[in-house]
C-alpha cells in the first residue's frame, strides 16, 4: 500500500514524458510577463488535435510544475501560435486548454490565422464561442507578433515570436533531465546515508576481537564507498551548474532567463543539502568510528586481561603450593632457589600485567566509554601483582627464618658430635695423672666456651624466636637436638666432676715411703708405679668410684677390650647407616612418583585429543625427543629398584649388592643423558606454550617441566653421595668392600655418562666414533707437537707455544679436538669439540716422564716421526692417563701374542 501511495503522489519528471516533450507541442521558454508571470507557448503543431488527452495533460502539468510557487501563484500567460492554421485548430486548442490546464491563468494570447478568410472566421468564432471555452481570463486575439510585443517584451519572447530570448528545446530537455537526475541522486544519497546511519546506530557491538575487527573493517569500507558517492554527486552538481551558466560564461552580454536562474538556485540548493548531509554524516561517523575503535581497544584489553589473569592465577597457584619450609639446610637452600626461579619466572607476567593496567588507565584518561569495565580490571591486575610481591617477600622471610633455624640446629648437632668425639678421644689411662686430668679439663673448658655459637642455651627464647615456622616435625627435631645438647652437657658436667676429683686426688699429701733398694726411681715406669701407689692407698674404693662416675658404662670394665671412642662410633655409625637407608628409600619413592607424574601428566597428555590444538607445531611427533627414554627409567625404578632397596631397611649391608646386581640396568641413564641436549633445545623452543602451562596447572606442580626433566641426571649423581656416606659409617666393618665396589660401579656409570655427553659433542670427525671401541678417558690438556720433517724454527715455535686440546682415548684411537663454547638463545654456554687429529693406538708409543716437568708425558707416532708432548693439570691426572694408555697398549700386545 505504501508503494502504491508513493507512486500516486510522486511528481512527474522529464524522463517519464520524454517522448511527449520532444514533440514540442507546448514549451516553457523561460520568458516572463511584465509582472513575472511565466509564459507557456503552444507553437504551431499540425497534429495538435490528435495528441492524446493523457499526453497533453502530462506535458501541461509538468510545465506548470517547473516555475517556483511564487511565480506560479501570479498566473500563467499562454501564447497560442496558429498563424498558419485554421479557426478549427484555434477552437480545438482553446477548448483543450480550457478543459485541462492545471494552473492559474492570467492571460491567453492567440495569434490568429494569417489567411484572410480564416482570420475572419476566427473573429466571428471567438465572439460566438467565447462563453463555451469557460475561461475566466481574457482571451486576446492578435493579428501579428507585433501586436504581441505590445503586451510582452521582446526579450521574454523566442525568435519564433519575434523576440530575442535564446531557447533550444533539446538543451532545455537535457537541463531538466540533468537537474531532476541530480535531485534524485541527492535524495538517494541522503536516504543511503540515513539508512547506513540507522544500521550503525542499531548495530550491537561484538564481544571478541576478531568480530570487532571485521565489523570495523566492514563499516569503514561502507563509509568509504558512501563518501565516494557523495563526492561523485557533488561533482555531478558542480558540472550541471557550469552547464546552466554556460551562456553567461561564454558571453558577457548574455543573461539567464528567470527559469534558468531558478534552475541555478535549485542546483545550488541541492548542493547545499549535500554539504549539510555530508557534514552531519561525518559528525555521526566520527562518533561511531571512535566508538568502534574504543570497542576494539576494549576487546584487546579484555583478551589480554584474560591471558594475563590466567598466567597470574597459575603463578599464584604455584606460589601457594610452596608451603614447604624445608627440613634441612640443603632443602631450604633448594627451596630458596625454587622461589628465586619462580620470582624470575613471574617477572615477565608481572611486567605485562603492570603494562596492561597502565594501558587501561590511559584508555580511561582518553574518555573511553567502558570506564566501568576497565577500571575494576586494572585494580584487579595491580592487586594480584601486589599479592604476588607481598607473598614472595613473606616466603623469603619464612625461608630465611627456616634457613637460620636449621643452620643453628646443624651447628648444635655438630657441636654435640664434636663434644662426643672430644670425650671419646680423652684416653682413660692418661687422665689418671694430675697433668692428664688438668689437660683434659682445659680441653673441656675450651670446648664449652664454643657452646655460645649454637645459640640454643635458652630453649624458651629459641622457640619464641622461631615460633612462626615451627611445624610439628621441625619442633620434634629441635626438641631432639635440645635434648641431645642437654645430654652432652650432662656428660661434660660428669666428666668435669670426675676429672676434678682425679686432679684433686693427686694433690693430697702422701706419706714419704722409702724406696725398695732394688727399685730405681729413674727406671720406674708410671704404668707400674701408679697402680702400686693406688693399691697401697687407703682410698682404693674411691678410685673405682671415680671411674664409675664417668658417663659411659664401658669404663666399668677396662679389660673388656673396647675403647670409649669405638663404642660411641659403632653406635653412631649404626644409627647413621639406618638414617641414610631411610633417606635413600624416601627419596627413591619421591623420585618414582615424580617420574610417574611427568609421564602421565605431560607425555600421555600429548596424545590427548582435547589438548592437541594447544601443542605447538614444532613439538608435533617429538615426544621421544623431549622425554627420551624416561618411561624405561620409570619402569626400572618402579618395578625393580625401589622394591629391592626397600628390602634393605632391616639389612643395610645388602644395599651394596643392589647396586652391583643392577649395574647393567643403570646404564639406561647414559642414553637419557645423551638425548638431554636435544631435549633442552626443544624445550627452549616450545617451553612457553599454553599446553605445558595447562599440564602444569593440572598437576599442581610448583616448577615447570624442564626442572623435572633434570631429575634423572640429579638422581644418578645422588646415589654416589649416599654410598659415600654409607661408606663413612661402615668403615672397617663388614660389607665395606662391597660398598666400595658399589661406589666404584656408580662412579663408573657417572663417568661413562659424562664421557658420552662429551663424545656426542664431537664435530668434524668423518668416521663413526662407535667403531673406535670403548671411550676410556676424556679431558683437556696443553699439547705441543714436534715433527722430524720441517724447519727447525717451526719446530722450536711448535714446542714453545702449546695448543689447547681436548683428548678422547678409545681402545682403538686417540682423538685430538679443539673445545669450543657457544651461547644458545641466551642460555648457558654449550661445549662442542672440533676434530683436529687422530692417532691409532696400534702405532703409538709413550714416554712417561718429560725432563723438567713432572706433569708432562709424550705420545709418539711412527717411530717418533711425530711427537706430542702433553701437559696435564696435575701429576695425578697425568698418572691416571698413562696408566690407562698402558693398559690399552698392554692389551694390544697380549692380543698380538
Amino acid at each position: 500500500t505504501d508503494e502504491i501511495m508513493q507512486q500516486e503522489i510522486r511528481p512527474l519528471v522529464a524522463v517519464d514524458i520524454i517522448e511527449q516533450l520532444h514533440r514540442q507541442f507546448a514549451i516553457l521558454s523561460g520568458g516572463r510577463g511584465k509582472d513575472g508571470a511565466p509564459i507557456i507557448t503552444f507553437p504551431e503543431f499540425a497534429g495538435f488535435s490528435e495528441i492524446p488527452d493523457d499526453d497533453f495533460l502530462n506535458v501541461v502539468t509538468y510545465l506548470t510544475s517547473i516555475p517556483s510557487l511564487e511565480a506560479a501563484s501570479i498566473g500563467f500567460i499562454i501564447i497560442i501560435d496558429r498563424r498558419r492554421d485554421k479557426w478549427s485548430a484555434v477552437k480545438a486548442s482553446l477548448t483543450r486548454i480550457a478543459g485541462a490546464f492545471p494552473g492559474n491563468l492570467q492571460l491567453v494570447f492567440v495569434l490568429r490565422p494569417s489567411r484572410f478568410i480564416q482570420r475572419a472566421i476566427a473573429d466571428i468564432g471567438i465572439k460566438l464561442y467565447r462563453d463555451d471555452f469557460k475561461m475566466k481570463v481574457p482571451i486576446i486575439m492578435l493579428n501579428s507578433v507585433s501586436d504581441l510585443h505590445g503586451y510582452i517584451d521582446k526579450s521574454q519572447l523566442t525568435r519564433e515570436l519575434g523576440g530575442t530570448l535564446e531557447y533550444g528545446h533539446s538543451q532545455w530537455i537535457h537541463h531538466r533531465t540533468a537537474i531532476e537526475n541530480f535531485a534524485m541522486t541527492v535524495k538517494t544519497t541522503a536516504q543511503m546515508l540515513q539508512t547506513f546511519g540507522t544500521d550503525l546506530a542499531e548495530t550491537e557491538l561484538p564481544n571478541d576481537v576478531q568480530c570487532t575487527e571485521e565489523l570495523l573493517s566492514s563499516h569503514t569500507d561502507h563509509h568509504s564507498k558512501l563518501k565516494d558517492e557523495l563526492k561523485l554527486a557533488v561533482k555531478q552538481g558542480a558540472t550541471l551548474l557550469t552547464c546552466i551558466r554556460e551562456p553567461v560564461t561564454r558571453s558577457a552580454n548574455s543573461k539567464l532567463s528567470p527559469d534558468e536562474l531558478e534552475n541555478v538556485a535549485t542546483v545550488e540548493r541541492l548542493l547545499a543539502q549535500l554539504d549539510e548531509t555530508e557534514k552531519a554524516f561525518d559528525q555521526f561517523w566520527t562518533k561511531h568510528h571512535l566508538k568502534l575503535e574504543q570497542c576494539l581497544q576494549l576487546r584487546h584489553f579484555e583478551h589480554d586481561f584474560r591471558e594475563v589473569k590466567l598466567t597470574l592465577d597459575n603463578l599464584m597457584e604455584t606460589q601457594a603450593g610452596f608451603a614447604d619450609i624445608g627440613d634441612s639446610v640443603t632443602r631450604v637452600e633448594n627451596l630458596l632457589k625454587e622461589q628465586k626461579h619462580l620470582e624470575e619466572k613471574g617477572q615477565e607476567p608481572l611486567e605485562r600485567a603492570q603494562s596492561l593496567a597502565l594501558h587501561g588507565e590511559q584508555l580511561i584518561q582518553n574518555n573511553h566509554y567502558a570506564v566501568d569495565s576497565i577500571r575494576p580490571k586494572c585494580v584487579e591486575l595491580r592487586r594480584i601483582c601486589d599479592d604476588f610481591t607481598n607473598e614472595t617477600k613473606k616466603k623469603y622471610d619464612i625461608l630465611g627464618k627456616s634457613l637460620e633455624l636449621h643452620k643453628q640446629l646443624d651447628k648444635a648437632s655438630q657441636w654435640c658430635e664434636a663434644g662426643i668425639y672430644l670425650l671419646a678421644s680423652q684416653a682413660v689411662d692418661k687422665c689418671q695423672s694430675q697433668e692428664g686430668a688438668e689437660t683434659a679439663l682445659v680441653e673441656i673448658e675450651k670446648f664449652l666456651v664454643t657452646a655460645k655459637e649454637h645459640q640454643l642455651s635458652n630453649p624458651k627464647e629459641f622457640y619464641n624466636q622461631f615460633d612462626m615456622i615451627l611445624t610439628p616435625e621441625i619442633k620434634a627435631n629441635a626438641q631432639r637436638i635440645v635434648q641431645k645438647l642437654e645430654d652432652v652437657q650432662e656428660m661434660f658436667d660428669k666428666r668435669q666432676v670426675s676429672l676434678k676429683k682425679l686432679a684433686a686426688k693427686q694433690t693430697r699429701p702422701v706419706q714419704p715411703v722409702a724406696p725398695h733398694p732394688e727399685s730405681s726411681p729413674k727406671r720406674a715406669s708410671p704404668k707400674i708405679t701408679r697402680p702400686a701407689a693406688v693399691a697401697s692407698s687407703p682410698n682404693l674404693s674411691s678410685h673405682f668410684q671415680v671411674q664409675h662416675e664417668l658417663p659411659w658404662s664401658a669404663l666399668s670394665n677396662i679389660n673388656s677390650g673396647l675403647s670409649i671412642r669405638s663404642i660411641i662410633i659403632n653406635f653412631t655409625n649404626k644409627t647413621n647407616s639406618s638414617h641414610i637407608i631411610n633417606e635413600l628409600i624416601e627419596t627413591e619413592r619421591v623420585y618414582v612418583e615424580e617420574l610417574q607424574s611427568i609421564i602421565e601428566g605431560y607425555a600421555s597428555e600429548m596424545d590427548n585429543p582435547n589438548l592437541v590444538h594447544l601443542i605447538p607445531s614444532a613439538l608435533q611427533n617429538k615426544k621421544e625427543v623431549l622425554f627420551g627414554n624416561l618411561p624405561e627409567i620409570y619402569y626400572f625404578h618402579n618395578r625393580i629398584f625401589l622394591k629391592e632397596i626397600e628390602n634393605c631397611i632391616e639389612n643395610p649391608e645388602l644395599l651394596a649388592r643392589c647396586f652391583l646386581k643392577r649395574k647393567e640396568d643403570l646404564q639406561i641413564y647414559e642414553k637419557y643423558c645423551q638425548n638431554k641436549p636435544r631435549s633442552e633445545a626443544l624445550w627452549r623452543q616450545c617451553g612457553d606454550s599454553i599446553f605445558f602451562q595447562e599440564c602444569q596447572r593440572k598437576l599442581d606442580h610448583k616448577l615447570s617441566l624442564d626442572a623435572y626433566l633434570l631429575k634423572p641426571v640429579q638422581r644418578i649423581t645422588k646415589y654416589q653421595l649416599l654410598l659415600k656416606e654409607m661408606l663413612k659409617c661402615s668403615k672397617n666393618s663388614e660389607g665395606t668392600a662391597e660398598l666400595e665396589e658399589a661406589l666404584a660401579t656408580v662412579l663408573d656409570i657417572i663417568k661413562s655418562v659424562n664421557d658420552s655427553m662429551h663424545q656426542i659433542a664431537i664435530t668434524g670427525y668423518e668416521g663413526d666414533v662407535s667403531e673406535l671401541g670403548k671411550l676410556l678417558m676424556q679431558g683437556s690438556f696443553n699439547v705441543w707437537t714436534d715433527h722430524k720433517k720441517g724447519h727447525n724454527k717451526v719446530k722450536d715455535l711448535a714446542r714453545f707455544k702449546p695448543m689447547q686440546r681436548h683428548l678422547f682415548l678409545y681402545t682403538k684411537m686417540l682423538l685430538f679436538c679443539k673445545k669450543r663454547e657457544e651461547n644458545t638463545d641466551g642460555h648457558e654456554k654449550t661445549a662442542s669439540y672440533s676434530f683436529k687429529n687422530s692417532l691409532k693406538m696400534s702405532t703409538v708409543g709413550i714416554t712417561e716422564n718429560v725432563k723438567g716437568d713432572n706433569k708432562k708425558f709424550e705420545i709418539w707416532y711412527n717411530g717418533r716421526e711425530e711427537v706430542y708432548i702433553i701437559q696435564a693439570s696435575s701429576v695425578e691426572l697425568k698418572n691416571t692417563w698413562i696408566s690407562e694408555i698402558r693398559k690399552v697398549l698392554t692389551g694390544q700386545l697380549e692380543a698380538c701374542r
